[in-house]
């Protein structure tokens, strides 16, 4: 891209010259007669075409410069692909060598698993069976477990509902228990006041006489 600009820029220049030239012929052609001036009309048309014949060869041989130069840089950039190509193909004839023996292997593998899969046959059905007489004996069992565990629900369900009338019971026990309790107290009090009032004459009067015996 740089190129074809530089290229642009010198035939713009070029092109700029050659019509500074032609103004300066058109300057002086002002007293010649129609007949020289159409000859000057017609040999300044065939110098403009000269030129610019001339300035399109130029830019045509600095196009094929530039066309000879890339086609030289795609020669070195084949002969490098063609380089790459062929590594890529010896790597691609390793790779399908590869394949192959890893098919053999896998052939034998096969072969070898048939011949396994054949002798372990009557070993599998036997296992089947005894697979299937597990699973019956373990449904058995969970039917068991199951019911087992239905009777035990049922049973810490009675507790749980015996624990709480228990509770119930205990709780009104502790009432009846607080209030005998306090009704205990009370009637304690009242023995224990009217013994003291009973008992206060009799500690009055054995004051008096103390002090009636002693005057």
């Amino acid at each position: 891209m740089e190129e074809s600009q530089e290229e642009v820029s010198a035939t713009s220049a070029r092109a700029a010259a050659n019509d500074e030239s032609s103004g300066s012929i058109l300057l002086n052609k002002g007293h010649l007669d129609k007949r020289s001036l159409d000859l000057i009309f017609a040999v300044e048309q065939m110098i403009n075409a000269k030129q610019q014949v001339e300035m399109t060869r130029n830019d045509l041989q600095d196009r094929l410069g530039h066309a000879n130069g890339q086609i030289d840089r795609l020669n070195r950039d084949l002969k490098n692909l063609s380089k790459v190509i062929e590594e890529r193909e010896k790597s691609i004839l390793e790779l399908e060598q590869r394949l192959i023996d890893k098919n053999l292997k896998v052939d034998q593998l096969m072969e070898d698993y048939r011949e396994l899969h054949s002798k372990l046959s009557g070993e599998i059905e036997e296992l089947k069976g005894v697979i299937e007489l597990e699973r019956q004996n373990y449904a058995s069992l969970l039917q068991k477990y199951n019911e087992m565990a239905a009777e035990k629900n049922k049973k810490i369900g009675e507790l749980e509902e015996k624990n709480a009338r228990l509770e119930v019971e205990l709780s009104q026990m502790k009432q009846k228990f607080e209030a005998i309790r306090q009704e205990k107290a009370h009637l304690l009090n009242i023995v224990n006041d009217f013994t003291n009032r009973l008992t206060s004459p009799f500690a009055s009067n054995a004051d008096s006489m103390d002090r009636a015996s002693a005057d």
